[in-house]
């Protein structure tokens, strides 16, 4: 198994933690793994893209041209990298913040609100958790006790108020991506 991944938004959307939650996911289930990152001119506010490849086998480059997933939270990633997608591949768009349809029809499309949803959890900041839970309730990269254990890990520290707002937000996502 080997799943290419380009998440993509603008900055302070969580683009760079949802990719390390999936690189981290990939070490804790046995798998390789690669994490790319990409920033615009401004990091809060330009753009920003990750690449991030999960696989059973070693990786040798971390570049990817055509993705299996591409995980979108505003409208200028879409246009950017829509024909990045396989045919067949699955686009999971924030459809609080997207306003435009995809031009291809050969897509298995999921438009999700991921912003209203991390809003009524409690933290819109959580919309980029939203969306992690929803690629992974769809795409079943690694069991429940290992996704439990990397989210454990990437919220401690944090107050117990923000780190339940944020398993909510993430089990809110799994059932719209299942």
């Amino acid at each position: 198994m080997t799943e290419k991944i380009i998440i993509a938004g603008s900055g302070g959307q969580g683009i760079m933690v949802m990719s390390k939650f999936l690189s981290n996911l990939a070490v804790e289930a046995g798998r390789f793994t690669t994490y790319l990152p990409a920033y615009g001119a401004e990091v809060r506010g330009g753009t920003a893209h990750c690449m991030v490849i999960i696989s059973d086998e070693e990786i040798y480059s971390p570049l990817i041209d055509k993705v299996d997933a591409l995980i979108v939270m505003n409208a200028p990633s879409l246009v950017k990298f829509e024909g990045r997608l396989k045919k067949g591949g699955a686009l999971f768009l924030n459809k609080s913040l997207i306003n435009i349809k995809p031009k291809r029809n050969d897509l298995q499309v999921s438009e999700i609100p991921f912003t209203a949803i991390a809003q009524e959890t409690g933290n819109v900041k959580c919309a980029n958790t939203v969306a992690l839970g929803a690629y992974l309730g769809y795409k079943k990269i690694a069991s429940a006790k290992q996704t439990d254990v990397v989210l454990a890990k990437m919220l401690e520290g944090l107050s117990r108020e923000i780190i339940a707002v944020n398993k909510k937000a993430f089990e809110r996502g799994m059932a719209y991506g299942k």
